[in-house]
C-alpha cells in the first residue's frame, strides 16, 4: 500500500472553478453524530501519589508493590462420596508500601462456590459458563489461621465476608519492608465444575482433577487502591502479588501429578523408565512419550503403594495450580528460548483425548506458542508448562493451563495458544483481571493472532477472516464500554475481541507496524512481573511512539461510540477530471479513524491513499483534491475491512 502525499490547500480562485459532475446524495448536517471537541478535547488520565507511576508510563522512581510467598502443604482425598483437599499455607508476607497495616486481607476463593455466596446470587436462573450453583458442599472450611510477627506468635479470629477474609492484627505491621508469617489451615470439597476454571471431570480411566483457587492467598495491597477487595463472583478474575512458591501435593500413589513450575522430587514419584524418557524429552523437539496410552492401567506405571508426595517450585509468580487422575496420558518436548535456555512443554490427557487430530498434538502447540511469544514479546521466564486435558473449556495459571477435554484440531490450537499466552498477560505483565478484563484478555487475543499466523507455516490462520465486521456488529449493539468491571457488562466478549482489534487498529492504520511493535514493547519490558494501571498503557504507547492517542483511548475503552466513514461526493475541477477530483468524505458517527480510500480511475490506474485522524479535528467533512487525469470509476473506503465502520453502504461510491 503505498502513500500520496496530498495538497490539502485551496485557492479561494480555484474554490469558485469547480462545478459539480458526479454526484452522490449529499448527507444531511443534522444527520452527523460527530462533535471533534468530544474526541479532540483534553485528556488527563489519573495519576498517582509519590511518584511511584511516571508521565512515561513506566513505574516511576518511588514505585513499590508488595511480596508474597508460599509453602504449601496439600493432599487430596478420594472417597465414596466425595473429593477433598486438605491443606496448611504459610505466607510470608513482606509490605513494600510506606503505610503500615492495621489487619491484612486474604482471598478464600473458594467460597464462591458455598451455596448462599455472592456468586451464586447473581448466577443468571439459566446459568452461565461460569455458573456456580448446584454444588452445595463447597467452600472452604478455616480450620485455624495463626501470626507470627517480630517473633511473636498468637492465632487470629478470622473475620469472613463471601470470599474474603480479614486479619486484624494485634499489632500493626510496619512499612517499608517489615515482614509478617501467615498461616491458615483449611479443606475444601472439590466441585464438579468450578465456574469454568477448574473442577473434575470423570474418564474411563479416572477422574481428572483441575485443582485452582486451592490455597487461601493474599489480596493485593498497592499504591493506587490499597486493599483490592473486590469478591470473586466468578467471571472476574485474579490479582496477586508476586513471590516464590514452595509446595508439597500429596495424592494416592496410582495418580500422576501435574503442577506450575518445577518437580523437584522426580526420583521419588517416578519410574525409573519414566525418568529416562522425561530426560529424552528435554533433548527432544519431537514429542516424547512419558506415559503412553496402553501404560496407563498397568501396573508398572504406578509401581508404588498408598500416597506419594509431590514437590513443585516455582519462582517470581503470582500463582500456582495443579492436577491430578489415574488417567493421565503424558508426553513432552524441549522448549528452545531465545536466549539459548532450554525448557519442557507437557500435555496430560485421558485416552478419550488421545489422536493426532486432538491432543495427540497438545504439546507440539504448546511448545510453539511458547517459542513464539518467547521470541517477539518477552522470554518466558519459567522452565516448564503443562497443558491438561479437563473440565474446564479454558484456563490459564503461571505454568499450566486447563483446557477441554474433547477438542480437535484447530479448536484445540486456538485454546492452548490463548491460554499459554496469558502467561504473558497478566502472568508476566501483572494487571488487575478483576477490574480490567481487556488488559489481560484482549491483550493476549492480540498476540494469539501473530503466533496463529506463525504456527507451522500459518496451519491454522484464516487470511480471510476480518474481524473488524463482526467487531462493528458487535459495536453496534453494545451497551457497556470495556473499562466497566466483568461482572458488570452484558457481554464480555468484548474484552477480548474489541480490545485486539483496538491494537491491530493501532498497529496496522495509525502507528505502522515499526512503531506500534517498539512501544508495546517497551511497556511490556517495563511493567514485567509489576501491576500497570490502564493509564500507565494509555501513557506508555503515546511516549514511546510518539503519538498523542489519546483520541483513540478514550472513546475506545470509555465508550460505546461507534464509527461509520461515508463518501459523500465527488466533483471535478473545471468540469475536467483531469484538472483534479475533489473528494468530500463525511464522519457521521462520533469515533474518528484515519481514512484508507483505494481509488479507480477509468484509465485503470488504482492506488489506496491514507488520511491522517486529523482531518476530522475540526468538524466531520473533509474535502480534499485528488490529482486524478481521467474519470474516477470507483471509491472505496477500508478496503481490507480493517475498520469497525457500521454502515459499509456508505463506503463505496460508483462514477457510474
Amino acid at each position: 500500500m503505498r502513500h500520496l502525499k496530498l495538497n490539502y490547500l485551496l485557492s479561494a480562485l480555484g474554490l469558485l472553478l469547480i462545478t459539480a459532475t458526479t454526484t452522490r446524495a449529499q448527507t444531511p448536517s443534522d444527520s452527523i453524530k460527530y462533535d471533534h471537541q468530544e474526541v479532540f478535547g483534553p485528556v488527563t488520565w489519573p495519576v498517582t501519589s509519590g511518584n511511584t507511576r511516571s508521565a512515561n508510563g513506566q513505574p516511576g522512581e518511588h514505585y513499590w508493590q508488595n511480596r508474597a510467598d508460599y509453602m504449601i502443604k496439600a493432599s487430596i482425598n478420594e472417597t465414596a462420596q466425595d473429593t477433598t483437599i486438605t491443606g496448611e499455607v504459610t505466607i510470608n508476607y513482606t509490605n513494600n508500601s510506606p503505610d503500615n497495616l492495621d489487619y491484612l486481607w486474604l482471598q478464600l476463593d473458594q467460597n464462591l462456590f458455598k451455596p448462599d455466596s455472592r456468586g451464586a446470587a447473581t448466577t443468571p436462573i439459566g446459568g452461565d459458563r461460569f455458573d456456580v450453583k448446584g454444588f452445595g458442599r463447597g467452600g472452604y472450611h478455616v480450620e485455624s489461621v495463626s501470626v507470627t510477627y517480630k517473633g511473636q506468635t498468637y492465632k487470629v479470629d478470622p473475620v469472613i465476608t463471601d470470599a474474603r477474609m480479614q486479619l486484624r492484627l494485634n499489632t500493626p505491621m510496619g512499612a517499608k519492608g517489615e515482614k509478617i508469617q501467615v498461616k491458615v489451615n483449611y479443606s475444601f470439597s472439590i466441585p464438579f465444575y468450578g465456574a469454568d476454571r477448574m473442577g473434575r471431570k470423570k474418564f474411563k480411566d479416572g477422574y481428572v482433577y483441575e485443582l485452582a483457587q486451592w490455597y487461601p492467598r493474599m489480596c493485593v495491597y498497592d499504591d493506587v487502591e490499597g486493599w483490592n477487595t473486590l469478591p470473586y463472583m466468578g467471571l472476574g478474575e485474579f490479582y496477586c502479588d508476586y513471590g516464590d512458591y514452595d509446595y508439597y501435593i500429596t495424592a494416592p500413589a496410582n495418580m500422576t501429578v501435574a503442577g506450575s513450575g518445577d518437580l523437584l522430587n522426580a526420583k521419588e514419584v517416578l519410574s525409573t523408565t519414566q525418568q529416562n524418557r522425561l530426560a529424552e524429552a528435554r533433548n527432544s523437539d519431537k514429542t516424547v512419550m512419558i506415559i503412553s496410552p496402553d501404560e496407563v492401567t498397568q501396573a508398572a506405571t504406578h509401581p508404588f503403594k498408598g500416597t506419594l508426595t509431590w514437590h513443585f517450585k516455582m519462582l517470581n509468580t503470582r500463582d500456582v495450580s495443579w492436577a491430578a487422575s489415574t488417567a493421565f496420558i503424558w508426553d513432552a518436548a524441549r522448549v528452545n528460548f531465545p536466549s539459548g535456555r532450554k525448557g519442557i512443554a507437557m500435555s496430560t490427557y485421558p485416552v478419550e483425548s488421545a489422536g493426532n487430530d486432538s491432543w495427540g498434538r497438545s504439546t507440539e502447540y504448546l511448545k510453539n506458542s511458547m517459542e513464539i511469544y518467547s521470541k517477539e514479546y518477552f522470554e518466558y521466564p519459567w522452565n516448564s508448562a503443562v497443558s491438561v486435558s479437563g473440565v474446564a473449556l479454558g484456563m490459564e495459571y503461571p505454568g499450566i493451563i486447563f483446557c477441554l477435554s474433547n477438542l480437535k484440531n484447530g479448536a484445540l490450537w486456538g485454546d492452548i495458544t490463548h491460554e499459554i499466552g496469558h502467561n504473558w498477560f497478566p502472568m508476566i505483565v501483572g494487571s488487575n483481571e478483576r477490574k480490567y478484563m481487556w488488559m489481560d484478555e484482549g491483550f493476549n487475543t492480540f498476540i494469539n493472532e501473530y503466533s496463529t499466523l506463525k504456527f507451522n507455516n500459518g496451519e491454522y490462520f484464516n487470511s480471510k477472516n476480518r474481524a473488524a465486521n463482526g467487531i462493528a456488529r458487535m459495536m453496534s449493539r453494545a451497551k457497556d464500554p470495556l473499562m466497566l468491571a466483568p461482572e458488570a457488562i452484558n457481554d464480555y466478549g468484548q474484552y477480548y475481541n474489541k480490545t485486539a482489534l483496538g491494537l491491530d487498529m493501532l498497529r496496522n492504520v495509525v502507528l505502522g507496524p515499526d512503531r506500534f511493535d517498539y512501544a508495546f514493547h517497551e511497556y511490556v519490558k517495563h511493567w514485567a512481573f509489576k501491576h500497570p494501571l490502564p493509564y500507565d498503557f494509555f501513557r506508555a504507547m503515546n511516549d514511546a511512539s510518539g503519538e498523542d492517542l489519546n483520541w483513540f483511548f478514550k472513546p475506545w475503552f470509555f465508550t460505546t461510540w461507534k464509527l461509520d466513514q461515508a463518501i459523500q461526493s465527488v466533483k471535478y475541477v473545471k468540469d475536467d477530471p483531469a484538472n483534479g477530483s475533489l473528494i468530500t468524505l463525511v464522519n457521521k458517527e462520533k469515533m474518528a479513524m484515519p481514512v484508507i480510500l483505494k481509488i479507480t480511475q477509468a484509465n485503470g490506474k488504482v492506488e489506496t491513499i491514507n488520511l491522517p485522524v486529523n482531518i476530522w479535528q475540526r468538524n466531520g467533512v473533509w474535502t480534499f483534491v485528488y490529482p486524478s487525469t481521467s474519470a474516477l470509476q470507483s471509491l472505496e473506503l477500508d478496503p481490507d475491512h480493517q475498520l469497525p465502520d457500521v454502515d459499509r453502504k456508505n463506503n463505496e461510491w460508483s462514477g457510474k
